[in-house]
């Protein structure tokens, strides 16, 4: 058994305070680097972020923690608010993280990633998220085609916007939609818009809490388990080179998928081939840290919001040869030095899954500048 030490945080979860309390009286710890936002609060948020050297990219986050000493494992946490959706006349839950149009990214404070673009050119790589004019529609949810566990499902959503004809009905699955679209009761626009909405909660399934605390992976992504009550879900916030917290949400590699306690997003892998993801590199070997294999944290050439940045990333594990003589690597440009001289050996996936590759979905909210 982990003995915990008794610190504040845990004093305060002990106490029964609950998370409010925790999140207002670590405000501003430098050992936990924790600031609280409110809806009205994203620019003032910002600029004491700023202090602190964090960028915030996206604007539905609550709270986070770039570090904690609650827990075992290197990693901090965040908070995200919750939107909720309506599937097959159910409730599913989603965070927001991305978008590939400027003027929606910026509007809806989220990272503006015009790589998912050509997410359209690639079929069946999205799912179809259907929104509405809550002008005229006031009380309807949006509508999403594919929830995990389905074959279909895919984070990265092609946005249709739908339009009453009359007065409008609840619509509470694509099926409906359809039909009414077929009676002339609504119509469909496909906008040229795709968001990463990673989904955190479904009928009859949701993302899993990190009971353990201490590996990168552990029990699951989360902190805690999604909360609908608050309209709430914390995150396991890891950092990789360079000076990017992101959290992991899905993978393409359904057959792994149940293993690394993730979502499963098959339709993912099809935005390789059109250029709709980045690479990353994980280290399979070499100096023990908080990367995902337990080595070194990742590397990446690009940060959230570079052009040329995406948060589905192309997974490629890096092997030392002589694991003696491994060194910290904190760029592609050292990594590809090392590869030529023979020193590092690249895998497409895993050694065991190459030369075949898997897509991770993995969105930052948060940049550093270290």
């Amino acid at each position: 058994m982990v003995q915990r030490k008794i610190t504040r945080r845990n004093f305060l979860r002990a106490s029964g305070l609950g998370t409010s309390a925790l999140l207002l009286a670590n405000a501003g710890l430098p050992n936990g680097l924790l600031q609280k936002l409110s809806p009205k609060g994203v620019a003032y948020a910002q600029g004491r972020a700023s202090g602190l050297g964090v960028e915030l990219l996206v604007g539905d986050v609550v709270a986070f923690a770039l570090e904690n000493d609650a827990w075992e494992g290197a990693f901090g946490s965040v908070t995200f608010q919750l939107h909720q959706a309506l599937y097959n006349g159910e409730s599913a839950y989603y965070i927001r993280t991305d978008a590939s149009d400027a003027t929606f990214a910026e509007e809806n404070h989220l990272v503006y990633v015009p790589l998912l673009n050509a997410a359209m050119a690639a079929e069946g790589s999205t799912s179809r998220l259907y929104t509405f004019d809550l002008d005229s529609a006031p009380e309807q949810l949006p509508v999403m085609s594919s929830v995990p566990p389905n074959d279909d499902f895919s984070p990265a959503w092609h946005v249709h916007r739908v339009t009453f004809s009359g007065s409008p009905t609840l619509l509470d699955s694509e099926e409906a939609i359809l039909e009414a679209e077929a009676n002339g009761d609504v119509t469909i626009e496909a906008a040229p818009l795709v968001v990463n909405y990673p989904v955190v909660k479904w009928p009859n399934g949701e993302l899993q809490e990190d009971t353990e605390k201490i590996t990168y992976l552990g029990t699951g992504p989360l902190i805690s388990p999604v909360n609908t009550d608050r309209m709430r879900v914390t995150f396991k916030l890891h950092e990789c080179f360079p000076g990017s917290r992101y959290i992991v949400t899905d993978t393409s590699a359904a057959p792994m998928a149940e293993g690394m306690n993730l979502a499963a997003s098959p339709p993912t892998q099809a935005l390789v081939n059109v250029g709709a993801t980045d690479e990353i590199w994980v280290f399979g070997n070499g100096i023990a840290g908080s990367g995902v294999m337990g080595f070194q944290k990742a590397i990446f050439d690009n940060q959230a919001g570079d052009p040329i940045w995406s948060p589905f990333w192309n997974h490629f594990t890096a092997v030392w040869a002589d694991e003696s003589a491994a060194t910290i690597v904190s760029s592609g440009d050292e990594l590809q030095a090392l590869v030529d001289a023979g020193a590092i050996e690249v895998f497409n996936g895993t050694p065991n899954t190459h030369p075949d590759g898997f897509v991770v979905n993995c969105p930052v909210p948060i940049k550093t500048s270290n």
